[in-house]
């Protein structure tokens, strides 16, 4: 495991993961190895969710400065081409029982926010919001946000749609 080149939002999920008992594999993302003949960003994380159930995860950290989530807006979920393609060809490398997934870790600003009964998850002095798409909802549904950056997101409708509290997939 390591931790050294971690962010707070990568460690916020790691002891999300561990309060859970989730068994993983925390994968070095500065690392661009490859499934194939190409070059190929690393994922963050390797769940295992079952005997014939892996789960390929990207965190991605934002900040919500929100009053309330009941609405599900105000959530940045853009990530960048580089980020689909690499997840896509992990998951295509990996076989039919890995899916992958980006993990949207939101860190609440204010104090005050409405949650509208989701959890929340203290690390420190922060608390965060964890929610997850699938890599191929997100496929489906992305546009494109920044030419110059390469980057994607969901439009609002199609976040609200596909985006799913992280706790819903332990089930």
């Amino acid at each position: 495991m390591q931790e050294s080149g971690a962010n707070h939002y990568e460690r916020a999920f790691e002891n999300w993961l561990r309060d859970r008992r989730v068994e993983y594999l925390r994968a070095d993302e500065h690392e661009r190895i490859g499934p194939g003949p190409q070059s190929v960003k690393n994922f963050d994380f390797l769940l295992y969710l079952g005997p014939e159930r892996r789960v390929i995860v990207e965190v991605k950290g934002r900040t919500f400065q929100g009053t309330s989530l009941a609405p599900m807006t105000g959530l940045e979920c853009w990530v960048t081409l580089d980020d689909v393609e690499s997840l896509r060809m992990w998951q295509e490398a990996l076989g039919a029982d890995h899916e992958a997934i980006f993990v949207f870790a939101y860190r609440i600003e204010h104090l005050d926010v409405d949650l509208d009964g989701r959890e929340a998850f203290s690390a420190g002095p922060d608390r965060y919001v964890f929610f997850y798409v699938r890599l191929d909802d997100y496929r489906h549904h992305m546009k494109r946000r920044s030419p110059k950056w390469q980057t994607v997101t969901l439009p609002a409708d199609a976040f609200r749609g596909c985006a799913r509290e992280l706790a819903r997939l332990l089930r």
